[in-house]
C-alpha cells in the first residue's frame, strides 16, 4: 500500500484530492497538511511513501518545504501539485529533487498514475510540465547540442523518431497514440525502447533531445 501525504492551504482542494487517491486500491491517504512547515513533520511521523505538495501554502512555501524533505523525511518522495504553472517553479521542483510536477487540472487518473510513478522511484512530470521544461532548457546556443543530439537519435528507426518528436512536443501517450494512430499502450512500449535505446532516465531527457535535434 502507498501511503500518501496531503499538503495544500485549501480543505477543499485536500478533500478533492483524497477522494480521488483513495479510489485506487493500492494508494492510502496517511494525512493531510496545511502549510510546509507541518508537511514535513508529518512526512516524518506518518512515514509517507509520497508527499503531495502545493507551492503557494503559508508558513512554509511548497518548493522550500520540497528543498528541506530530504532532510525531514528521507525516505519520502514529493509531487508537486498546483495551479501555478510558471517555468522557474517547474525547474525548481525538478532540480530540489521532486519525483513530479503536475498542474490541478491534472486528470484523476494521472494523478493516481503520478503517485505509483513516484512511489517506485520514478519520476513523472504532466505533458503542459514538460514542454514548460523543455522550452527553457532549449534556449541558448543550439549548434553543437544540436549535432551531440542528432549523434543520438540515429539509432532509432523512423518510427521511433516519430514517437520520441512528439515528445519533443509535451504531448502525452495517448494524445502520441492518436496523432500516430497507435494504441496508448503501444506508445508506451515505443517510449520505454527509446528511453532504453537513448540512455535517457525519462521522457524530459528524451524530448530534450528530439528539440535539440529539431525533430
Amino acid at each position: 500500500m502507498i501511503r500518501v501525504l496531503v499538503a495544500d492551504d485549501e480543505p477543499l482542494i485536500r478533500a478533492g484530492i483524497r477522494m480521488i487517491l483513495t479510489s485506487a486500491e493500492d494508494i492510502e491517504v496517511v494525512g493531510e497538511a496545511p502549510d510546509g512547515a507541518q508537511a514535513l513533520r508529518l512526512a516524518r511521523e506518518l512515514a509517507a511513501d509520497v508527499l503531495l505538495l502545493d507551492i503557494r501554502m503559508p508558513v512554509l512555501d511548497g518548493l522550500s518545504a520540497l528543498a528541506e524533505l530530504p532532510r525531514a523525511a528521507p525516505g519520502t518522495r514529493a509531487l508537486v501539485l498546483t495551479t501555478f504553472g510558471e517555468r522557474e517553479n517547474v525547474l525548481r521542483a525538478i532540480t530540489s529533487g521532486g519525483a513530479g510536477f503536475l498542474l490541478k487540472d491534472t486528470a484523476p487518473a494521472e494523478l493516481i498514475q503520478a503517485v505509483r510513478a513516484a512511489a517506485t522511484g520514478n519520476a513523472f512530470l504532466s505533458p503542459a510540465a514538460t514542454r514548460h521544461i523543455v522550452d527553457t532548457l532549449a534556449e541558448g546556443p543550439a549548434t553543437a547540442r544540436g549535432e551531440q543530439a542528432r549523434r543520438r537519435l540515429a539509432v532509432l528507426t523512423a518510427r521511433e523518431r516519430d514517437v520520441v518528436g512528439l515528445l519533443g512536443e509535451g504531448l502525452s501517450n495517448a494524445d502520441t497514440g492518436a496523432r500516430l494512430r497507435m494504441s496508448e499502450a503501444t506508445v508506451k512500449t515505443y517510449v520505454s525502447r527509446i528511453l532504453a535505446k537513448l540512455g535517457c532516465e525519462n521522457r524530459v531527457q528524451a524530448a530534450l533531445l528530439a528539440r535539440d535535434a529539431e525533430l
